[in-house]
């Protein structure tokens, strides 16, 4: 009888510890260049000046405008590339449509890629992007504009860019990085990832889902 006790208690205190484990902790917010996590409460002075991200207008795949409205109340990855890309790009393209695929039934869940080569990426040639990677341009916007206002966005709005503001990046220097970064549905920067890797992807889109359940 006391072996089959203790072994309803270990069987009891190892399904606790295995529950505690797999709580997710609170995604913190980023709010400069450095990436630095910061876990801010609502009842904090700071809650309110928690860096958000600036308005934009852009021009999608469909010749659609896209701006920061298109993803009011939503939760959207950004990113930056270029179609003729040899090397990093595909990759993180590969990984977004993976992200495409795994919520390709959810509206809340948006993605906005931006080019950062604006006099070669025209619309035509985004829609010939999109069309050649299977990219639902309900879901997943690629956007172009004027240079200055793309590489602002990466380098003041997503802070994608490590060298910047370390004295060996200027504003308009070209922007390539593998930088994404996940945005919340008040425009808030939550998490930042590798977009080459797979292992990345699986832990963004599990920071996507918390989410979506703590709106």
């Amino acid at each position: 009888m006391k072996k089959i006790f203790w072994t309803l208690f270990v069987a009891l205190l190892i399904g606790c510890k295995s529950e505690k484990q797999t709580e997710k902790i609170e995604l913190p917010f980023y709010n400069e260049e450095t990436f630095t996590a910061e876990w801010i409460e609502e009842d904090n002075e700071n809650y309110e000046k928690i860096h958000t991200i600036a308005d934009f207008q852009f021009v999608d795949q469909d010749g659609q405008a896209i701006t920061n409205e298109t993803f009011d109340g939503k939760v959207y990855v950004a990113n930056f590339f270029f179609t003729l890309c040899p090397t990093v790009c595909p990759k993180m393209e590969a990984n977004l449509s993976l992200v495409q695929d795994e919520f390709k039934d959810n509206d809340q869940v948006k993605i906005l890629s931006h080019t950062v080569m604006p006099w070669a990426d025209s619309v035509e040639r985004l829609k010939e992007y999109a069309l050649q990677n299977d990219i639902n341009s309900d879901q997943w916007h690629l956007v172009t504009g004027k240079q200055e206002d793309l590489y602002r966005m990466g380098r003041l709005a997503y802070f994608v860019d490590e060298g910047f503001g370390k004295g060996v990046t200027n504003l308009d220097d070209f922007l390539h990085t593998e930088n994404m970064v996940l945005i919340d549905q008040k425009r808030r920067i939550r998490g930042i990832y590798n977009g080459t890797l797979k292992l990345e992807m699986r832990r963004m889109m599990d920071d996507i889902r918390y989410l979506l359940a703590k709106k």
